[in-house]
């Protein structure tokens, strides 16, 4: 099983607020529906583009003929005046020239009109958002008094591309949304790769009421969460060979050959040592502690980060099954799909004779990734 992650081009978010500012290069983006000092509704809507080269890349070179899907990734920063239920829409974004990301923050004084802003796509005030003459499955903001704000696809031919994350009030408001379609289109050429429009719904844009605002980490955030777009696929392998499959889950479970370092490029084959604490005895001429088993089918593993304790990639009953050969089961980690200069904890979770394992305390379980150079 493959996950892959690959890190935004650029990104930035648009405030009807000031119709002509950028925010190319603030750490946070932001999705709003909120009233300014005037009490006059606004809103604002994140925009960010994965590079086309890199798709491709990631769908030629790795995934290959397997079939796949993609989710958009975002962590929340902070949150005000959230409703009960809440919904972030997802869109490609339509656009004939492309978006400047611009190096201007929220708030900036003067103005920075260096890139995207509310009204125009380009930089210094040129290409204004298109508002008529759209194509098909193609729509805009184009009511009230602050025309601008993006156009994006809903449709393109029978192929639906509104996404949707539903929220609670207990959710983490962390993004997580499948816009496999939309990938797949841009990779065929069917639509241009503009990127990704996120909004709230248009009940809560323009609030005048309350002041909905949710942020979220940008590509040029200090921290470890950036946005992303998840490739997943499925490339399991699972051949036992001559290897007994273990069937007790009083086993010990360990990473063989994790070299503790790498840095953060290429791909990494974690091997894993599977052997019962209390084996059968039988006639053998090597240790039969040394003598290495399969795990069952039901097993998948993980990655922890070691600081802060966040599953980096969950368990997936999809697509981080673990394989096995021959010589014993192991799984594929992509090193460039993770920060680097961080610790990272395998886990490894198992369904043995109707018990759950879950092994993460082993000092073999723990590595760093480190920049390239």
């Amino acid at each position: 099983m493959a996950v892959y992650r690959i890190f935004p081009q650029q990104d930035a978010f648009i405030f009807s607020e000031t119709y002509n500012g950028n925010a190319g290069l603030d750490e946070i983006l932001e999705i709003g529906g909120y009233t300014d000092i005037s009490g006059i509704g606004e809103t604002s809507r994140i925009l960010v583009q994965f590079d086309s080269s890199e798709i491709a890349d990631v769908v030629t070179n790795k995934i290959g003929s397997n079939n796949y899907s993609a989710s958009l990734g975002m962590y929340l920063a902070d949150a005000y005046q959230i409703p009960t239920n809440t919904s972030i829409f997802t869109y490609p974004i339509y656009s004939t020239t492309g978006w400047d990301n611009g190096t201007g923050k929220y708030g900036d004084v003067p103005v920075n009109t260096s890139g995207v802003s509310w009204k125009y796509q380009k930089a210094g005030e040129t290409s204004a958002w298109p508002s008529s003459s759209l194509p098909a499955g193609v729509t805009c903001y184009t009511t009230g008094s602050k025309p601008g704000g993006g156009a994006w696809y809903l449709y393109s031919g029978s192929t639906n591309l509104e996404f949707t994350q539903s929220n609670t009030i207990k959710s983490t408001y962390d993004i997580d949304i499948n816009v496999t379609d939309a990938v797949k289109l841009w990779n065929t050429g069917a639509i241009r790769n503009n990127g990704f429009i996120l909004k709230l719904s248009s009940s809560l844009e323009f609030n005048t009421t309350s002041s909905i605002r949710l942020k979220y980490f940008g590509a040029d955030t200090n921290t470890i969460y950036p946005p992303y777009l998840a490739f997943k696929w499925d490339d399991t392998s699972y051949n036992t060979g001559s290897l007994s499959v273990l069937s007790n889950s009083l086993a010990t479970i360990r990473v063989t050959n994790n070299k503790g370092e790498y840095v953060d490029t290429g791909k990494q084959r974690f091997r894993i040592g599977a052997q019962p604490k209390f084996p059968i005895r039988f006639f053998t001429t090597t240790s039969i502690y040394l003598i290495n088993y399969a795990l069952p089918e039901e097993s998948y593993w993980g990655i922890r980060d070691e600081n802060t304790e966040e599953m980096v990639i969950d368990f997936d009953r999809q697509f981080t099954k673990i394989s096995c050969d021959s010589t014993g089961p192991y799984f594929d980690v992509y090193m460039d799909g993770l920060q680097p200069e961080r610790y990272y904890r395998i886990l490894i979770k198992s369904t043995i004779d109707g018990s759950t394992v879950v092994v993460n305390d082993s000092i073999n379980n723990i590595f760093k990734v480190v920049r390239n150079g």
